[in-house]
């Protein structure tokens, strides 16, 4: 199969995430934290390394500044969620995955106002209408950094200095970017950055992160057993048990601790320049088609994800049609996105077929890709 569908998760991984993944499973299977023997202690060493390796990555000041989650669902809903109370206003925009938008449509029962900046596909969110829509009630804004629908990338940047100067909560959905280009919380002026595992960062599914940055206070979610202050009936206030009740899947965690140091030896710079040149490679092909539609910047930066749809088909026949009959796996419909739909037009008309390569797609794979929607989109199937 040529799997490009790594929007959605990472088809392949580096070995080591596999062999690491394993030896967890064999020689580290106690419970972190929650007992002094030998497997238990090995435990807590994985999730302790994997810590220390994200803060590396992206930067953060501190390893307890990494919080362990479940997916980037999981850690928008602790970063959303746990930070704003009755009345607040939160800024976001009309690309944003269900993942954001949801928690947020679920704020307005709180009397929470919610404005959304509409984004363009070839430059996305527009720093200067951010900073018109702050108001004095503003207590966060939360933008994806790449879109899941198209590649469109946000200046992340630009919209942390703005709030910064501003005084609001920033929190970027990093599910497509984190791992894929180089993240500086602290440069970016990033309070809060979400991710999962098993995406650009070639991790297992089960697991994501939550960065928060010092000083900032969330409301936990959950509360439970942490492994520490045991003796309280109050959820402890230290990071990172304040927000990681419960077991953590230590076999993921190995997983993703071996995903981040693959990036780090690779260099993410490299990373997200092979990531361009496929993405470029394939627009280009894709470009000399009659009657496909591509739904992805041309000229600005942007991720390794593009949209089309082809004249005279359904979507869901598009990526049919490629899966059964040239083996290549892509996905199609409105990928948990519908804002994002509704902005390039396409919500009415069953979504877009999405195509995502990843690292370890090889030209030869796009060339086949484009080579596939040619013929269906002559009808020579």
């Amino acid at each position: 199969m040529i799997y490009l569908d790594y929007a959605a998760t990472s088809g392949a991984k580096p070995e080591s995430v596999y062999t690491a993944a394993d030896n967890a499973l064999r020689n580290a299977s106690g419970n972190p934290g929650r007992s002094g023997h030998k497997v238990s202690l090995a435990a807590g060493d994985v999730v302790a390394e994997t810590r220390f390796l994200a803060s590396r990555l992206f930067h953060a000041e501190n390893p307890e500044s990494i919080i362990f989650c479940s997916n980037a669902t999981d850690a928008l809903n602790l970063a959303i969620q746990g930070s704003v109370s009755d009345g607040d206003h939160i800024i976001t925009s009309s690309m944003e995955h269900n993942s954001v938008a949801r928690p947020l449509e679920h704020l307005k029962d709180r009397n929470i106002e919610i404005t959304k900046i509409r984004a363009s596909v070839e430059t996305g969110v527009d720093p200067a209408d951010v900073e018109a829509a702050i108001k004095d009630n503003t207590r966060l804004a939360v933008f994806t950094h790449i879109s899941n629908v198209t590649g469109t990338m946000n200046d992340i940047a630009a919209i942390g200095k703005i709030c910064r100067e501003k005084g609001v909560t920033f929190l970027v959905d990093a599910s497509q970017s984190a791992g894929a280009v180089k993240i500086d919380v602290q440069a970016m002026d990033i309070d809060m950055l979400a991710m999962p595992g098993h995406k650009c960062l070639y991790g297992p599914q089960g697991t994501g992160i939550l960065y928060i940055k010092p000083g900032l206070d969330l409301r936990p979610l959950k509360q439970g057993g942490t492994g520490s202050r045991s003796e309280m009936l109050r959820q402890p206030d230290d990071r990172p048990e304040k927000y990681e009740s419960g077991t953590l899947n230590v076999p993921g965690i190995a997983g993703l601790g071996a995903g981040i140091k693959f990036i780090m030896d690779t260099g993410i710079e490299n990373i997200h320049a092979r990531d361009n040149m496929l993405t470029t490679r394939l627009i280009d092909g894709l470009s000399t088609l009659d009657g496909v539609n591509i739904h992805a910047p041309r000229e600005n930066d942007r991720g390794p994800v593009v949209s089309i749809t082809i004249d005279g088909y359904e979507p869901q026949d598009v990526s049919i049609y490629l899966d059964q009959v040239f083996d290549i796996a892509t996905r199609s419909g409105l990928h948990c996105a519908p804002d994002a739909h509704s902005t390039i037009g396409t919500l009415g008309s069953g979504g877009t077929v999405r195509i995502s390569p990843g690292y370890f797609t090889t030209e030869e794979e796009i060339d086949a890709c484009i080579e596939a929607v040619g013929i269906i989109s002559r009808g020579e199937l």
